[in-house]
């Protein structure tokens, strides 16, 4: 097993940049605002052959009763119990705070050791930058430049040094395999509610107060056997109302997070009328090829009228994802949650799916003999075979002649051929064409 690491310190001492150094990613949210990060942000760092788990945290306020900052103490807390090792992050630049001193109070109750880092030391003498940390006795303090990267490999090859050596077990191919589930909606639906039912822990911050979530989040998984990555993701509002910059910065990050994932699950609130905002974010996940499960939450305390209400808007706003299995759940009190697994290991494994060429020339041709395509100009256009061109979502490329002139309503009765013959549940399937080259067209051109 690798070892953890965690970065613990007050708000904006540059956790997160450090974070994105050690695992050379860019993860973790960062900008020059206190308590961006809010989650534990977990990553894999690596110096020379030692690997290890690297884990990002929020600023820490051990003083905080209550709201937002006691839930964010609470997971950096949650953190710092599984770590191996502590990285305690300090400012250069500010020197030394009452902060600094009641997060060292708190970090030396810890069994873990502690290394003292301080950080944006760049430009500064080593010395006179350390200088009055010593008094907080965690030991001697580190001159680092999480933006520069300058003493950031030798804190760490220190770190590596007093943890036992382990062996990196090879990735399996089962292991490349996981499924990676994106966790999508708006702000306040119960994205990381739902998340912490199925981990049956409160590994994220859930509170009722919109934007939450800011970063995206990437939590490994396991259920029966089963692995999974599932990624909470900052709630996506209509850009009208997407004022604050670190907001849009989230907006990207879940975007991204779509366009990383194998499965997506869109959560909707049953409380609230489905917006266009759920439909934009639907038709964004469709657009990227992503295999779909709807989960409409907080679904206990209604009334049947409200519940037919709701199918009703499901049908009108959202009727082009028929495609993807709906359930009604109650995130916070865990029911339903078992069916929206399910439905995602199908789609899962429907976009993943590998299909044989000959049945999809045969599945092809029969769908041809049924309903012949529409005659475009001169020529009637001919589908001569098929094959799969990509997964994820499932490509199917069609060769023939004349194929420009197949319409789009054509191509959508092709698709649904293809999803109905393989059983392809919970994910869109694409179609394209190749129309091959008439050999003869240049020829007659030199007669003329």
């Amino acid at each position: 097993m690798k070892p953890t690491i965690v970065l613990v310190g007050r708000p904006n001492v540059g956790k997160s940049t450090l974070f994105n150094r050690l695992t050379r990613t860019r993860n973790a949210l960062v900008a020059d605002v206190p308590g961006l990060t809010r989650d534990r942000h977990y990553g894999d760092g690596r110096v020379g052959d030692r690997p290890y788990f690297v884990v990002d945290t929020g600023g820490l306020e051990p003083v905080a009763k209550d709201g937002i900052l006691y839930e964010m103490a609470r997971q950096t807390e949650a953190a710092v119990a599984e770590a191996d090792a502590i990285i305690f992050l300090v400012d250069g630049r500010d020197g030394l705070t009452p902060q600094d001193r009641r997060i060292a109070d708190s970090l030396r109750r810890e069994s873990s050791r502690v290394w003292l880092a301080v950080n944006k030391a760049e430009g500064m003498d080593p010395g006179m930058v350390t200088a009055e940390f010593h008094e907080l006795g965690m030991g001697e303090p580190h001159a680092v430049s999480a933006a520069h990267g300058d003493g950031v490999r030798a804190l760490m090859e220190e770190v590596l040094d007093a943890l036992p050596v382990v062996e990196e077990a090879p990735k399996t191919e089962e292991e490349s395999g996981v499924p990676r589930i994106a966790v999508i909606g708006r702000p306040n639906v119960g994205k990381s509610t739902l998340i912490n039912s199925l981990l049956g822990e409160s590994r994220l911050v859930a509170f009722d107060q919109p934007g939450t979530t800011r970063d995206s989040i990437e939590v490994p998984f396991e259920r029966r056997g089963k692995r999974y990555i599932l990624i909470d993701t900052a709630g996506v509002r209509r850009k009208g109302r997407v004022f604050e910059a670190i907001e849009k910065f989230s907006v990207v990050k879940t975007l991204q997070a779509i366009e990383q994932a194998n499965v997506v699950i869109l959560v909707l609130d049953a409380r609230l009328e489905i917006s266009d905002q759920d439909a934009h974010l639907a038709g964004y996940i469709v657009e990227q090829g992503r295999a779909l499960v709807l989960a409409v939450n907080k679904w206990d305390g209604l009334d049947e009228y409200q519940r037919e209400q709701i199918r009703r808007q499901l049908a009108r706003k959202l009727g082009f994802l028929g495609f993807a299995t709906t359930h009604y759940i109650s995130a916070l009190e865990g029911k339903g949650l078992g069916a929206v697994l399910a439905s995602v290991d199908e789609a899962y494994k429907s976009a993943m799916a590998k299909l044989p060429t000959p049945k999809l020339t045969r599945v092809m041709a029969e769908a041809v003999e049924r309903q012949p395509p529409p005659r475009g100009g001169q020529s009637r256009p001919k589908l001569r075979y098929a094959h799969q061109g990509g997964s994820n979502p499932p490509i199917i490329v069609i060769h023939g002649t004349a194929l420009e002139h197949v319409p789009d309503s054509y191509k959508r009765y092709l698709e649904n051929c293809f999803s109905q013959h393989f059983g392809l549940k919970g994910t869109p399937l694409r179609v394209e064409f190749r129309t091959a080259r008439n050999p003869y067209v240049r020829s007659r051109g030199k007669r003329k």
